[in-house]
């Protein structure tokens, strides 16, 4: 979630804590670019930071800021002091927003992002995955603020990981997607994540592999959403969880250890045992 943050009498309602943070720490007729995180332990905790987008009303609002407070980090500096920077290229906003924290100086909730302009700290940087760092953005120095247009891009860390098919949704014998899953300590199979839609090609070769669940299922009377927070309930077929698949996946999991975004089918592994998929949570 990128969004403007700029000094105002208005109070936003689901996190009062960092508007008075800005209210109280920046100078009048400051306009900053960045995104909310919310820490969970030692990791950044998206899901948190979602369900405080919901909660509205002040009493849950300030209750949600004590239990799951919000740091803004700060990578653009957009208004400052009377003047427009927006037409600056980037590397002079950076340049003024460095300022700004150095000799206010601003201080949490507000943090300013890292930045680099160094190949090797950049990959130290796409170390950090344990902590829910997903990747990197990267600027053009020479760029303009754009408002509304994305003239940055980024690069996510990508790995594989193997897993076991649960269930598919629409027919075993045309699936669409798949739904994966991970046998814990407990030998429970716990429900890991989603692939994104399958190829009719991929899906035909993929029928020939999958065995229709009879009589009782590990997810018999669960039922599964179209996304995080959503309300649609996917139709979905269960079969036996035999099938071990390699999938490519980025490193946002949420809370639970699932996968928080769909992952992308990358083979079938009909020659591996079910045993040689790794333990949920490892």
């Amino acid at each position: 979630m990128t969004q403007a943050c700029q000094r105002s009498a208005h109070r936003h309602a689901s996190f009062p804590e960092s508007v008075d943070a800005v209210l109280a720490q920046l100078p009048a007729d400051t306009g900053l670019d960045g995104e909310l995180v919310v820490w969970e332990g030692e990791r950044l905790a998206f899901e948190r930071l979602q369900q405080r987008m919901a909660r509205r009303r002040s009493a849950g609002a300030l209750a949600a800021a004590r239990t799951w407070p919000a740091h803004m980090v700060v990578f653009d500096v957009l208004h400052l002091d009377g003047t427009d920077l927006t037409a600056w290229p980037y590397a002079r906003r950076r340049t003024v927003l460095e300022t700004l924290f150095a000799n206010t100086p601003l201080s949490a909730p507000l943090t300013l992002c890292p930045s680099t302009t160094d190949p090797a700290t950049a990959r130290e940087w796409l170390g950090w995955t344990s902590s829910g760092l997903e990747g990197l953005c990267f600027k053009k120095l020479t760029e303009p603020y754009r408002p509304g247009a994305r003239t940055w891009q980024k690069y996510k860390v990508r790995a594989t990981a193997d897993a076991l098919v649960g269930a598919v949704t629409g027919p075993a014998a045309a699936p669409g997607a798949l739904l994966l899953g991970q046998y814990d300590d407990g030998g429970v199979l716990r429900y890991i994540g989603r692939t994104t839609s399958l190829a009719r090609a991929t899906a035909a070769a993929l029928a020939g592999l999958l065995t229709p669940a009879e009589g009782e299922h590990p997810w018999t009377g669960r039922r599964f959403t179209a996304a995080w927070g959503s309300r649609d309930v996917l139709d979905v077929t269960f079969v036996d969880p035999h099938l071990v698949v390699e999938v490519a996946v980025d490193v946002a999991r949420d809370a639970a250890g699932r996968w928080r975004h769909p992952v992308q089918l990358h083979r079938a592994r009909p020659d591996l045992p079910s045993r040689a998929v790794p333990p949920y949570g490892a």
